[in-house]
Parts: C-alpha cells; structure tokens; sequence
C-alpha cells in the first residue's frame, strides 16, 4: 500500500523521476538506415567544416591574439601590452591561463600550430558528443551519435569555433566531462575538470552550484582551487602581470557595442534608457532564479535531467545576463538539447526548438528590402533565442510541478480512499432490525 508523501519533503524532493527509470539503451530501432544516412553526412561536414572553412579562416581570427600573447610570454615580453580602445580582437586570459596554455607556443611555426589548434578543437566537440550519446544510454554504434556529430557541425556555434579557431571546442569537452564525473560520483576530478575551464573562461563558474546544492564539497574545493592555485603559480612568472588588473581588467568592465549578444550590448546598441535595461535584467534574473530552485526538486530522483537541464539554464543566463555574449557560446547548451532523447525535456515543447534556430542557425538575416529589420535579426537573433529559452524553460518546470503535485493529491486521494475501505471492512456489521433485543430477564 502507498503511504502518503509529508508536504514538506514534496517540496523540496521530487517524490518520483519525470524521465525513464534508466535503461541504458544500446542501439534503437532506426539504426540500419539512420547509420546509413548519418555517417556520411557527418563525416563530409566534419571534412569541411576543419580542413576547408576552418583552414581558411576568416576577417576575425582569435587564434593569432591567444598565440602571440603565449609567444610573448615565452619571449619574456609583456603580455597585456596592447591598445585596448582598438576594435580588434584582444587577449583576455588571465596569467593561469596564459601558463595552463604556454605549451601551444612551443610550436615554433604559426600555420602548423593553428591546423592543429583546429583539429584539436574539432576533435574535443566530437569526443563531447561521444560521451553525451553515452551518458544518455546509447550506444556510439547507434544514429544518436552521427546524427548528433551531423546536427553539431551545422550549426553556428561550431562552423565560428572553427573558423575563428578559438577554444570553445575543447571547452565544451570540458562541460561534458564535468557533468559526467559529477554524475558518477568522481567528485575530486570533476572539481578538476570544472576548474580548468573557470581558469580560462570564469563564464562556468555558476556551474558550481551543482555540487554545492548537493554537498559535494570535493568538487567545489577542486574548482575553486585550481584557477586560484594556477594564477599564485603565474603571477611572478607572466612578465607584466600586473597590468592584466590595471589594463585589462577596466577594459573588460566595459559593455562593448559590436560583436555582443548579451541584453547588455543591445541595451548600448540601442542606446536604452539604464532604468529600462534593469528591469528587463531583474525580470530575467528572476526567471532564472525560479527556473534552477524549482528543478531542484529533481537533483535526486532525476540527477541527469536536472543536470543538464540547470546547465543550460545557468550557462544561458550568462550569455544573456553578463556584460558579453557571443553566439558561438551556445554550443555549451548542447547537454541541455540532448534531453530530447529523454522522456521529459525541455526540447519536447516547440517553442524550444525555435529559440535553438535562433541561437544555433548560421542563416544570414541581410536583406535589402528590410534592411534595419533584418540587421537588428542578423545581430541579435541569439539575444531573443536565449531570452526565449530562459522563459521556455522555467514555464516548463512550473508545468512539471504543477503536473506533479496533481499526480501526488491522485495518489493522496487514493491512499484515502483504501484507508476508508479498510476502515469499513474491520467495522462491524450492524444487526438487522428486530434479531437483537434487550435482555428482559425471563429466558
């Protein structure tokens, strides 16, 4: 028999998982044909996307900045020394970074270490796909996994990580393998993992909530030691490195007005009023501070959804929410896209899919019969996809809420129905009018 769940644990444990008990699931029904179709798709995309798009590049170009600031550090030259007022693109890693990064410029030739810059990172997305397909239940032999390499090289955020040869590859590789170490337990190396990736981009640090909400004090001293350790290690080592607090850090307090999807560089953009811009900020901070406690009531009984749901929410609002967001960011929201394949998901509802076109499409919105329409599109689309998945997302979890609190009053309802039986059942049976009298003495 059930027993009734105390109001107080309802509200902060989910009494039971939104998604399949999990099963891992080694191949699926579509698998003869999928692979077919999947491979070769993925396999020419993969080609094209490193050793035509990527070798040859493009106007920005992220991989000269990191190298020749890496180059300067071996030189024994100062490496925050550029005019920051310029437009081109600067190098905005801290002195553990810069070390955790010298050994790229070991490689004396520039071309050679840029291909392989490249392949690296294309190499990181594909292994980071490799292991969500796995972390899902599926097996790498399945249509998941190039269905998944396919899907991802079509989209903006690898097409420009690529071509910009930035890191973002092997920073993706480093998300996955944090949500996979702390979804099995491997807490110290998944304070590693998550620490790396703070050093070089400080963007994952609200990550950390994940293992704090769950106690999980090894991860949290793992991530938040390793950047703080790298930077004591660097500091007297990085020629001119107190210049990264006295230049580069005043430069990156400042909103920048191009290349900026965040709602702080549409604000400038716009020119809109600062009273304006706050309250659209403490709107959608509120969204996402509603979104990530409600999913809590998950963190137990649907560890990987709630995972990966709250990653892409808290990773999303810091692409919308901080002063620089860069479309080519939301390749980090890929774990949250692959709880399709789950029974419960965020993406099961269109309104998702629509905000992922506007975050992940490379279509160009040019047009010269809409032409400030269509640039305002061309610029910002990721700024009204992420807006829009915030708003998705946090309605979403409300309706799983709702939905289970009417699931828990059914089964409160029918635990009172039973007890009320069985209290009939033992009850006695009343005498039928006439057969009982009281005694009178004369038998």
């Amino acid at each position: 028999m059930t027993t009734p769940i105390p109001r107080l644990d309802r509200l902060w444990v989910a009494p039971d998982p939104l998604t399949d008990e999990f099963r891992p699931r080694r191949r699926t029904p579509f698998d003869a044909v999928g692979t077919a179709v999947a491979w070769p798709l993925a396999v020419m995309l993969v080609f094209h996307r490193v050793f035509i798009l990527a070798f040859n590049g493009a106007t920005t170009d992220d991989f000269t900045t990191v190298y020749s600031a890496i180059r300067r550090f071996l030189d024994g030259v100062p490496v925050y020394n550029e005019i920051y007022h310029h437009v081109d693109p600067h190098y905005l890693y801290n002195p553990g970074a810069t070390l955790l990064l010298s050994p790229l410029g070991t490689v004396s030739d520039f071309d050679a270490a840029r291909s392989w810059f490249i392949v690296v990172n294309a190499a990181a997305i594909i292994a980071g796909l490799a292991v969500l397909t796995r972390m899902f239940g599926y097996s790498l032999r399945s249509v998941v996994f190039p269905a998944a390499v396919a899907l991802a090289f079509l989209t903006e955020s690898v097409r420009n990580t690529l071509i910009f040869s930035n890191i973002n590859g092997v920073l993706f590789l480093t998300l996955v393998g944090f949500l996979w170490l702390l979804l099995h337990g491997r807490s110290w190396w998944s304070g590693i993992v998550i620490g790396l990736a703070i050093l070089i981009k400080p963007q994952f640090a609200p990550l950390l909530f994940l293992p704090a909400v769950k106690f999980d004090w090894r991860t949290i001293v793992g991530g938040v030691t390793v950047p703080v350790a790298f930077n004591l290690i660097a500091w007297p080592l990085v020629p001119g490195a107190g210049d990264y607090v006295t230049r580069l850090v005043p430069y990156l307090g400042q909103v920048r007005d191009y290349a900026n999807s965040s709602l702080a560089g549409i604000s400038v953009y716009f020119g809109m009023p600062p009273v304006l811009e706050s309250l659209i900020w403490l709107l959608f901070a509120v969204i996402v501070a509603v979104g990530v406690i409600v999913l809590l009531r998950w963190r137990h009984t649907d560890p990987l959804l709630w995972a990966t749901t709250t990653t892409g929410l808290l990773m999303t609002g810091v692409f919308f929410l901080s002063s620089l967001g860069q479309m080519y960011y939301s390749m980090m929201l890929f774990p949250m896209i692959f709880t399709v394949l789950l029974r419960t998901s965020v993406f099961h509802a269109w309104p998702a899919w629509l905000a992922a076109y506007l975050f992940l499409s490379p279509d160009g919105w040019m047009s010269s019969t809409w032409h400030d329409v269509s640039r305002w599109m061309d610029f910002f689309k990721p700024t009204f996809g992420w807006a829009l998945l915030l708003v998705v997302t946090t309605t979403c979890v409300l309706m799983w809420w709702r939905g289970e609190y009417a699931g828990v009053d059914k089964r409160s309802q029918e635990y009172d129905r039973l007890q009320a039986d069985q209290r009939r059942r033992m009850a006695p049976a009343p005498d039928p009018a006439g057969v009982s009298r009281p005694a009178t003495g004369r038998d």
